[in-house]
Formats: C-alpha cells, sequence, structure tokens
C-alpha cells in the first residue's frame, strides 16, 4: 500500500518540490522510505532513502533537482527487504533511455518474471518486484512503441500495479485493468499532478480533474496530456481496505469519499450491533470516523477514551510484529477521567492479527472502564492479501480459524461483533463484483497458486 506520484511541471524549479508536498501529504501510505525521480533532457536526479519523507528531503537536495518531470514514491514493504536498495523510484538505464519507476501493488507472478528475465541476461540489483517493471518495459522499449510497450506491459504483469513511470522526458501513469490501486489526476497553473489519493493533489494547490480509469494510460510530454485505452476487463476489483483502513478520510477515491464511508460504516454497525454504553469511543485514528457514526446512530455520547501520539506513525504498517506491539503503548494513552466506572464501545476499523486489539481493551481496564464493548467497522479478516498489504499467511490472522467467542476471548473484550459484509457494501456504495473482498471471503480477483479464484469474473 505504497504512495506514488507524478508531476508535470512548467517551472522546473518547482517540480520536485511539488512531488515532495504530495508525498508529504501521501505519508501514511508508507514510512520506510521515500524518494523523488527527476528527469530532464539533460540530467537524471534521483534521491531516496529510509525514513520519513521529512528526513529524506531537505531544500537544497531539491533544489538540485531541477526538471519539468518527476514521479515519487513512499514505501510500505511487501514484496522485498525493508532497505534502502529497494526504495523507490528505481531507475533503470538502457539503450531504450533512461527509466524511473514507482510502483503500488504487489506482482503474483514476480518471481516467475524475473527468472524468466535473468535467463535471458538480465541483471537484478534489488528483491522488488518494481524492478520487473523497470525492467520488463526497458525491453519492451527496444521493439515497440510506447503505447504498444505498455500493452505489453499489461499482459505480463498478473496482480495489483498502479505505477507512475518517467521514460527520458515523457510521464507516464498507469493503474491496471481491475483497479485495486487507487490513482488520480490533477490539473494546475503549473501543470498536471497524479497520485494515489486526491489529498495529495489538494495539498498541491492542484484541482482534482479525475480518477484514472482502470486499465488507463496518462502520458504527459511536451506539457500536453492524453488518456490511453490499453486494456479492459470484465469486472474491477476496488480493494476495500482503501476505504476501511489505509486512504486518508479527506480523499476522494473512485468517486466515494473515504469520509462519508467510514461514517455510514459506524451507522450501520450500531444498528447491526447495538449494546447498552454510557460512551462509544474510537482506536484512534483509523476507527475515529466509524465512532462517530456509531455514536450518531446510537445516540450514546462520544468521549476519546484514547490519545494519540501524533509523533508516532502507523502500527498496521510497521514491517516487524515487535515494532507494531512496542509502538502500541508509545502511541496511545487512556483518559482515565473519561472511562472510569463507564461501559466503553471501542470502535476500530479491524482486527487483523489480534495483538494489538488485546493491548488497548487491558489499557482501558487498567485506566477504569467498567466494561470494554469492541465493535469493528469491518466483516472478520480470514485470508491472506497478496496485492500489496502485510497479511501474508492465515496463521497470523486471528479471525482465520477462530469464531467471534474465540477473538472476543483473545482480546478480552466483554463483546465483539464485527459489521457484516452486507452492511459494508452498503456503506462503501459498490457490489460485489467492483470490490477486492478476498481478504473477507478468500474468493481472489485474479489467479493466485493455491487459491480460490473467481475464474467467471477474472
Amino acid at each position: 500500500m505504497c504512495g506514488v506520484v507524478g508531476v508535470y511541471s512548467n517551472d522546473e524549479k518547482l517540480c520536485s518540490r511539488i512531488s515532495y508536498y504530495a508525498l508529504f501529504s501521501l505519508q501514511h501510505r508508507g514510512q520506510e522510505s521515500a524518494g523523488i525521480a527527476t528527469i530532464s533532457k539533460d540530467h537524471v536526479h534521483l534521491h531516496k532513502g529510509m525514513g520519513l519523507v521529512s528526513h529524506v528531503f531537505n531544500e537544497e537536495i531539491l533544489k538540485r533537482m531541477s526538471a519539468g518531470y518527476s514521479i515519487g514514491h513512499v514505501r510500505y514493504s511487501t514484496t522485498g527487504e525493508s532497505q534502502l536498495e529497494n526504495s523507490q523510484p528505481l531507475l533503470v538505464k538502457s539503450k531504450a533511455g533512461n527509466i524511473a519507476v514507482a510502483h503500488n501493488g504487489n506482482l503474483v507472478n514476480y518471481w516467475d518474471l524475473r527468472k524468466q528475465l535473468e535467463n535471458e541476461g538480465r541483471v537484478f540489483l534489488t528483491d522488488s518486484d518494481t524492478e520487473v517493471i523497470a525492467q520488463l518495459i526497458s525491453v519492451n522499449l527496444l521493439e515497440y512503441d510506447l503505447i504498444d510497450s505498455l500493452r505489453l506491459l499489461n499482459n505480463q504483469l498478473l496482480g495489483s500495479f498502479s505505477f507512475t513511470m518517467l521514460v527520458n522526458d515523457t510521464l507516464i501513469a498507469y493503474r491496471d485493468p481491475l483497479g485495486f490501486k487507487p490513482l488520480c489526476v490533477g490539473i494546475a497553473d503549473f501543470g498536471y499532478v497524479i497520485a494515489s489519493e486526491s489529498c495529495a493533489i489538494d495539498s498541491t494547490g492542484a484541482t482534482f480533474l479525475k480518477d484514472i480509469e482502470p486499465g488507463t494510460a496518462v502520458i504527459v510530454k511536451d506539457g500536453e496530456i492524453d488518456f490511453v485505452k490499453i486494456a479492459e476487463s470484465k469486472r474491477r476489483a476496488f480493494c476495500v481496505f482503501e476505504y476501511i483502513y489505509f486512504a486518508r478520510p479527506d480523499s476522494v477515491i473512485d468517486g466515494r469519499s473515504v469520509y462519508e464511508v467510514r461514517y455510514n460504516i459506524g451507522r450501520i454497525l450500531a444498528r447491526e450491533s447495538p449494546v447498552e454504553a454510557d460512551a462509544v469511543s474510537a482506536v484512534p485514528d483509523s476507527g475515529t470516523t466509524s465512532s462517530l457514526g456509531y455514536s450518531h446512530e446510537s445516540g450514546i455520547q462520544y468521549l476519546e477514551a484514547l490519545i494519540k501520539n501524533r509523533y508516532v506513525g502507523r502500527t498496521f504498517i510497521m514491517p516487524e510484529q515487535k515494532e507494531r506491539e512496542f509502538s502500541v503503548r508509545l502511541k496511545v494513552n487512556s483518559i482515565k477521567s473519561n472511562i472510569r466506572g463507564k461501559r466503553v464501545v471501542l470502535v476500530d476499523d479491524s482486527i487483523v492479527r489480534g495483538t494489538t486489539s488485546r493491548k488497548i481493551v487491558n489499557m482501558l481496564r487498567k485506566g477504569g472502564a467498567k466494561k470494554v464493548h469492541f465493535r469493528v467497522g469491518s466483516p472478520p479478516i480470514i485470508a491472506p492479501c497478496y496485492f500489496g498489504i502485510d497479511m501474508s499467511t492465515r496463521e497470523e490472522l486471528i479471525a482465520s480459524c477462530r469464531d467471534i467467542e474465540v477473538v472476543r476471548q483473545k482480546i478480552n473484550a466483554d463483546s465483539l461483533a464485527y459489521l457484516s459484509l452486507e452492511g459494508l457494501l452498503k456503506a462503501v456504495g459498490f457490489n460485489e463484483n467492483e470490490l477486492c473482498l478476498a481478504c473477507l471471503t478468500s474468493k481472489y480477483p485474479v489467479y493466485v497458486p493455491g487459491e480460490e479464484c473467481e475464474i467467471t469474473l477474472c
């Protein structure tokens, strides 16, 4: 669930700075590394590093990256270890020219493609699936023009892939035919901004233009923008977790306000799973909007039971479980005066591994809560994600082989209830043919070895 950016600016001094602002707004999508690549007719600049955007870049670095075209990336690792070599954008220099790629997603057929390229003599410097994309497009461009090269690339890749790319002095963005990962474009006096979420476009002062349709490439060359249909699909597979957790609440993704979806999740959850209580609160920040909806629908007052330390990142997207568990203690603390002697409804977006949920419930109990009723703004997560979320095995998913009562006991709550799948679909406003629900249903929209695929819908 990385964040990607692409910028064209008619003022070369602004381009890298605009990418910086956009990446800053996408920091919630990845905190392991950040990078920007710029290409002008004479120069290639690439700067990236481990850590947050504000730590990797400074004024002097951005000044040195003057160019009309740039792409950027913040990383949350899935394929490839969390190390500098795998940070993005990735740059490939070939006979086709200079190629830089920033990728959000995960390729299911990564290893097969890599072995094929290595057998053809290609050398890999990373273990990231993004390098496969860069290598393939460089090979394709030796025989085909840009559009045909993208069409061939689309047919070669299997999985989720939204990316921004620089090929010499051309900016390209592409969203896979199922539309797993969001991608949108904005327009401004200075040029164009492409980003994973609309909040990043807003931060640059650009005006949201449109979501990039699945299977569509955006090509910006010589200051002109063009939308080219590359591939078709019988269905869509928008990642439902964007609406549940990943996206910022102020973003609009594929015509749906993330804030409104989460608020509706809370309201429907209150109707489906009412309980007598004195206060509704949230696991901050991802459960906040849904908890407000729950409070509104139930008539139970909203009180903050937990306060978040704003200087700690999102624990779910940290690469190691020990880091997640330790950071919970740093991330939140209870407001004892708000919960002492009260029956508290605690609303969270999801339960993945369950360890964080248990620690938070115990924190409320230690703070004096009389009862803790846990309400979850999604159905149980029962299956791994192969398309860009770090849920790699069923064993680590607390709900994959346990019923709700066992999960309740594991997290030490007085009661536990999940949003129904029907309730989630109603809140999001898409049907099952338009969303990827694999982590909730164990039915995958593309073929994954060893998993059930919705063959008739692929």
